[in-house]
């Protein structure tokens, strides 16, 4: 029993023991040269009279010292050789392919960010499926806006509902307004003529204001929205609107506010929208200030030369577009002018929820 314990208590002596066999065996050279080490600091600390005279304890040290700084070159040698492949491995391999690899994940963080916003973009944006689901949508556009911009056919529901409200509500607030409208140019009979039979080709049913379309209604009803634009431009004075007549025309129809976009087509139930800071709002907005800086421009400067009383008369009308360089076509009697003034200042809306 006795010799069973002492081998359990000598146990872990031999462990260390042959740990430290195994350590001495790998850095051999580390090793001696600590031995010497030690060797040669104790002759260093003995007292000179102790050693026998005849004990060369300079030369000793001397030599142990060279044998030291000898070991110390070996062992920093073989460390050497030994890093170099794992430096050369780092170099050659993970780290030489880690710009590479940063630039993959600048890419594909890029990726992603675009594909976020492209997904943001996407969920503000949405068809429109109804009437009352256009009309509330351009009510909720219209509501406490500092600026519109319309581009379309001829204005008429711009005339009959947006410019009323929206210059109301400034005026109320004593707020500016910007208005920017871009409509078929009356003076040209072809485009007038292409978008009469463009409207009259979908239907050709009276819409709401009970008349059909054709090209002398198309002329009147760009008339009308010019006559307008000035009859309000001289009843509020921070009113900034700027009216383009175009050469062509175009089958949608743009109604741009401080809170969204609402693109319409002739189908009273399909619209889209999109709020404000979308990509597809960005884009509209630009889409409408490029085109209406290459349409024909109406001189809405000259608004205080030729003035109009709250019922215009027909020599005022008269006038006024003779004024702007855009004389009414001569074959006009009074009763057509008369008729332009109503829908000027008295428009009628042609679907009740939809622009026209």
């Amino acid at each position: 029993m006795d010799d069973q314990d002492a081998g359990t208590r000598m146990g872990p002596f031999f462990t260390k023991v042959k740990s430290f066999t195994t350590w001495a065996g790998k850095n051999a050279d580390g090793a001696i040269a600590l031995v010497l080490a030690i060797v040669v600091g104790g002759l260093g600390i003995i007292p000179g009279d102790v050693l026998p005279s005849t004990f060369p304890e300079d030369e000793l040290i001397s030599g142990a010292t060279l044998v030291i700084l000898a070991l110390v070159a070996t062992a920093l040698i073989r460390d050497r050789a030994r890093q170099e492949p794992v430096e050369k491995a780092f170099t050659t391999g993970a780290l030489a392919e880690l710009p590479a690899r940063l630039e993959s994940l600048d890419r594909l963080e890029s990726l992603v960010e675009g594909t976020r916003r492209a997904l943001d973009d996407a969920a503000l944006v949405r068809v429109l499926g109804s009437s009352q689901e256009i009309g509330a949508a351009l009510k909720r556009a219209r509501e406490d806006t500092s600026r519109w911009s319309f581009k379309g056919g001829t204005g008429t529901f711009i005339r009959a509902v947006t410019l009323p409200e929206v210059v109301a509500a400034a005026r109320k607030d004593k707020r500016h307004l910007t208005v920017r409208l871009e409509i078929i140019d009356p003076a040209n009979i072809d485009v007038c003529e292409s978008y009469a039979l463009y409207r009259r080709s979908l239907s050709d049913h009276p819409d709401g204001t009970g008349d059909r379309w054709s090209l002398e209604r198309a002329r009147m009803e760009s008339y009308a929205t010019v006559l307008a634009s000035f009859w309000y431009r001289q009843r509020y004075g921070l009113l900034d609107i700027a009216v383009g007549l175009s050469g062509t025309m175009t089958t949608f129809r743009w109604d741009l506010s401080d809170h969204s976009v609402v693109m319409t087509v002739e189908d009273p139930n399909r619209a889209m929208l999109a709020l404000s800071g979308t990509f597809y709002y960005l884009s509209c907005d630009t889409e409408l200030r490029t085109s209406l800086e290459q349409a024909r421009r109406v001189p809405m400067e000259r608004y205080r030369s030729a003035p109009l009383s709250d019922e215009p008369t027909i020599e005022e009308v008269l006038t006024l577009f003779e004024t702007i360089d855009l004389p009414l076509p001569k074959s006009y009697t009074d009763r057509d002018i008369a008729h332009l003034t109503r829908k000027a200042l008295r428009a009628r809306d042609p679907y009740g929820t939809a622009p026209t």
